[in-house]
């Protein structure tokens, strides 16, 4: 029989998964502080957790649980980003967002009355042949998920230099405009052509 301090534990830890929201399809470049930002907006984040990525050499969160202050925080978060495209970092891949479930958070506390078993199986056993089906498709997995990766990877950057390349080449824009309104040539010129000068209002 469970203890009623694990049961109250349980409890909260419920309470806490229905506040929460499980955002995926992340670029590896998004940090806590940018998912603070992007859903300070729908309310108070509690929490950011990275969910590791056990397949890959290196550790790229591309998914992330962020616990709200309430329910109804959350579930806005869900409706809003299901309902339109909801983009982090000036990434083209639109962030997906559901409500977050039991299994997801590794840290789970052990539900009251349940027991889990593992053993070893043996070459003989039934569901051994099974097992290592499984294990090849986790390999095979883990394979076209690296490459799909590494592809990525290099299309954010390229996107990344493209995105600074257009900034760099509109500051400079800003930085001629405002080179011929302090030299005076903006106003000369609206003189000549006997235009109304924006320097002149």
């Amino acid at each position: 029989m469970a203890s009623s301090a694990a049961q109250a534990d349980y409890a909260a830890f419920e309470e806490k998964v229905k506040r929460t929201v499980y955002l995926d399809n992340l670029s590896p470049q998004v940090t806590e502080p940018v998912v603070r930002t992007a859903l300070n907006q729908f309310g108070n984040v509690k929490s950011v957790q990275f969910i590791p990525n056990y397949i890959e050499p290196k550790n790229i969160p591309q998914c992330v649980l962020v616990e709200m202050e309430n329910s109804r925080q959350a579930e806005a978060v869900v409706s809003e980003i299901s309902q339109y495209p909801f983009m982090m970092s000036g990434m083209p891949r639109p962030v997906r967002a559901r409500p977050a479930e039991v299994g997801m958070f590794s840290d789970r506390p052990i539900m009251p009355g349940r027991r889990i078993q593992c053993c070893w199986l043996d070459e003989k056993d039934p569901d051994f042949e099974t097992a290592q089906k499984i294990k090849r498709l986790t390999r095979k997995h883990a394979a076209e998920a690296a490459f799909l990766l590494k592809h990525q990877l290099q299309e954010e950057e390229k996107l990344a230099n493209q995105q600074n390349d257009t900034l760099k080449g509109a500051y400079k824009k800003y930085e001629l405009i405002e080179s011929i309104i302090v030299d005076g040539t903006a106003r000369n010129l609206a003189q000549k052509y006997k235009m109304r000068s924006i320097v002149d209002g």
